[in-house]
């Protein structure tokens, strides 16, 4: 709708929105800061309206209130259920987001492991057999390379202490827990790279453990799988049979000392 647009523009002036589900994120945001916003400005206003109104005047004898008043209980039970209504607007829109991101998982597309520890991301992405946890693995520190509009599913690991995961444009923030691997997703809508942070106070480098995330179009990204699968092949060859052959060789056939 052309509301949802509104706020979602609003939203990139400050951060892009570059996920699949980042706008219903920003639209969640944008409809608490409007309903919760209206009754605080509504409230405070109202407080400063009492104070000036009910004033100490020469005069004027303060009135004494017990709050069984009808004609004054009103003022605060409509109040109290129309926030209650608002409440549940939220309760409702919140749930609704929260089940697409972290209760579903769609097909993924592809599969990337995120390991956290003191203080560095490390990544190992699919080779160019798009499977993980085969030779062809490719793996980085502080650089993760995805592929616009592909379906991602990560999994999340920690080394050592709690990290959380954040990468700011796909409103995605999700904690690494010692001794679990927690599985997430996203998927990438534009071409960019951009900042990946740790959003849990893990140490002294805390706030140096930053990472980026290059999302590429397709031609790019294989590009730079075809480059890469190579280095990690070449890594997990072993050395050349025939070459050491002979060393073996001579080594069998040498004379003992005496």
């Amino acid at each position: 709708s052309s509301s949802e647009t509104g706020n979602h523009a609003m939203m990139e002036r400050f951060v892009q929105s570059l996920s699949s589900y980042s706008g219903d994120v920003d639209n969640l945001i944008v409809l608490i800061t409007v309903l919760v916003g209206f009754w605080f400005l509504l409230a405070e206003g109202m407080f400063f309206w009492l104070i000036w109104r009910f004033r100490a005047r020469d005069g004027v004898k303060a009135q004494y209130i017990t709050g069984n008043e009808k004609h004054l209980k009103k003022w605060i039970n409509i109040p109290h259920w129309l926030i209650i209504g608002c409440d549940v607007v939220i309760i409702v829109a919140a749930v609704q987001v929260w089940y697409r991101i972290k209760q579903t998982l769609p097909p993924a597309d592809a599969t990337v492991r995120v390991t956290g520890q003191q203080w560095v991301w490390t990544f190992q992405h699919p080779g160019a057999d798009g499977k993980l946890d085969t030779p062809d693995d490719i793996r980085t520190s502080d650089e993760l390379h995805v592929e616009v509009g592909k379906t991602y599913h990560f999994q999340l690991e920690s080394k050592d202490v709690l990290h959380s995961f954040f990468i700011p444009v796909f409103r995605l923030k999700q904690d690494a827990i010692p001794g679990r691997t927690i599985t997430g997703w996203f998927e990438a809508t534009k071409p960019g790279d951009h900042d990946i942070l740790c959003a849990e106070m893990c140490g002294i480098g805390h706030g140096v453990m930053g990472a980026r995330i290059f999302i590429e179009t397709p031609e790019q990204h294989g590009a730079w799988v075809q480059a890469h699968t190579a280095v990690a092949a070449q890594a997990e060859t072993p050395a050349d049979p025939a070459a050491a052959e002979p060393a073996a060789l001579d080594a069998s056939t040498s004379t003992p000392a005496h």
